[in-house]
C-alpha cells in the first residue's frame, strides 16, 4: 500500500490535518506501519501539487485541514479497482536467502531453515497476542489476520523446503 493512497482513503472520510492522518493511518494498519510526520506532510504536498487534495481552513492551532478533490476521489477509485500484482510487491528476502544457502553448498541449509522457523514462530505468537488484544475494529484485525496467515504460510513453506532438501542426493 502506498502512503499516498492510504492518505487519500482516509481523506475520503472527511477533512483532516496531518497529525490526524498519521494517527488514523497507524491505527488502521495496526501500528505495523509507523509513519513519520514529515512523510505525511511531504505526501500531502505532493497530493496537493497533483490536484488530488486541497488545503482548507487553518484551525486555532495553525493546522491545515486537507480535503480530497474530485480528481483525488477518481485516483482512489482507480487504486481500489486495480488488483495488486506480484511485480508491485518487494522481493522475498527469505526465498533469496534459502536459494543462496543451497547454492553456497557449504552452508547448513537445515540450520538456516530452523533459525527462520523459530523466528517465524515467535512472530506468529506475537501476532496472535496482538490480535487478541486488538480493540480498534475491522481494519486492524484484517491487517493482523493477513500477517498471521503469511506467517503460517511461511511455516508451511519452510516444511516444504526441508522435504525437498531431504529428497536431494
Amino acid at each position: 500500500m502506498s502512503v499516498r493512497h492510504g492518505l487519500l482513503a482516509l481523506l475520503s472520510g472527511g477533512p483532516r490535518h496531518g497529525y490526524q492522518l498519521k494517527v488514523e493511518f497507524e491505527a488502521s494498519t495496526g501500528a505495523i506501519w509507523p509513519l513519520n510526520i514529515g512523510q505525511v506532510y511531504t505526501t500531502l504536498s505532493r497530493l496537493e501539487r497533483d490536484g488530488l487534495v486541497a488545503p482548507g481552513a487553518t484551525d486555532e492551532q495553525g493546522r491545515v485541514a486537507y480535503s480530497i478533490t474530485e480528481a483525488g476521489q477518481e485516483e482512489l477509485a482507480r487504486w481500489f479497482g486495480t488488483p495488486v500484482a506480484d511485480s508491485d510487491r518487494p522481493r522475498d528476502e527469505l526465498v533469496i536467502k534459502l536459494a543462496m544457502a543451497v547454492a553456497a553448498r557449504k552452508t547448513d541449509v537445515a540450520e538456516v531453515i530452523q533459525r527462520q522457523r523459530t523466528a517465524t514462530m515467535r512472530t506468529l505468537q506475537q501476532l496472535t497476542r496482538a490480535k487478541r488484544a486488538a480493540a480498534d475494529g475491522a481494519a486492524q484485525r484484517l491487517v493482523l489476520d493477513s500477517m498471521i496467515f503469511r506467517a503460517e504460510a511461511e511455516q508451511r513453506w519452510l516444511d516444504h523446503c526441508e522435504a525437498v532438501l531431504r529428497e536431494e542426493p
